[in-house]
């Protein structure tokens, strides 16, 4: 029965999002039942894109990108693929009519992360877009579940969202990206004089999209509202904890939230949300 694969495929998704990352897993966990599966999906399609290009070291990264890329668009088409990761997320993506185009702009931020790139402003934001932020977009495309009105009006707040995700990344992940891939994201900065001024400055940036995201997380449906308020305060809590650390201390440490301090934050949070004190 292909319905025993569909389980597996789904099964093997939310066990690619538990290994990758406790935060979503936990914020999914938050989420209605109806539709954590879907996230799932969507998270172990975006991880197994993103460990092709971070993590494949030793191996032809670009044929392996272009596979998936056009295994992708082949179980898309053909509404089914023998890779479990692939076929949860064709599934997920058909049944809530995702817009192809965010698949096709998160893989040529993929293929960015292949090439030695020189980032400006213009394609640190290109590259965000694509790596982020249409992330988000796709994830409110199942919140919203056909409702276009109402994933237009919260389109802006959950690119932001994404964005702020990405960015706190870039900052939590600055020592593997600059010494290790060889890769500076943040535009028109000098990584060999990477100081508190210039951490600031980015700071402030992310710390006024985390602002505007909060917004439209206090819109969105009740089956999702606490899953993405949770990944948020997640998240916060990882970004005030840099904030605290010196330029020199991120450039050489990966900061990181301990299992105690995320049970504390989810406790804190879901009293905050059950008392609509958000």
């Amino acid at each position: 029965m292909k319905q025993l694969f569909d389980e597996l495929s789904y099964s093997v998704s939310k066990i690619t999002t538990q290994k990758y990352s406790t935060s979503f897993s936990l914020g999914i966990l938050a989420l209605k039942p109806s539709i954590r599966s879907a996230i799932y999906a969507i998270y172990g399609y975006v991880r197994l894109a993103d460990e092709i290009v971070d993590s494949f070291h030793g191996y032809d990264k670009e044929k392996l990108l272009n596979r998936l890329k056009a295994e992708t668009y082949d179980a898309l088409h053909e509404g089914i693929s023998l890779n479990p990761i692939l076929q949860s997320f064709q599934e997920t993506v058909n049944q809530y009519k995702v817009d192809k185009s965010l698949i096709e702009q998160f893989l040529h931020s993929m293929e960015m992360d292949l090439q030695k790139i020189d980032y400006n402003s213009e394609l640190y934001e290109e590259y965000i877009f694509g790596s982020a932020e249409v992330v988000g977009l796709m994830c409110l495309q199942v919140f919203t579940d056909g409702n276009m009105e109402k994933y237009n009006e919260l389109k802006p707040y959950a690119m932001k969202l994404g964005s702020a995700f990405q960015k706190v990344n870039f900052l939590r992940d600055l020592k593997d990206d600059y010494q290790i891939l060889g890769r500076t994201y943040f535009p028109n900065i000098d990584m060999s004089i990477f100081d508190n001024y210039v951490k600031c400055q980015i700071e402030e940036e992310i710390e006024e999209e985390f602002k505007e995201a909060l917004i439209g997380i206090k819109k969105l449906p009740n089956s999702s509202m606490f899953g993405v308020y949770l990944a948020y305060k997640y998240y916060l809590s990882l970004f005030r904890k840099i904030k605290r650390k010196s330029s020199k201390e991120i450039l050489n440490n990966r900061i990181r939230i301990h299992n105690s301090e995320k049970a504390y934050v989810a406790f804190k949070s879901y009293v905050r949300y059950k008392t609509a004190f958000l």
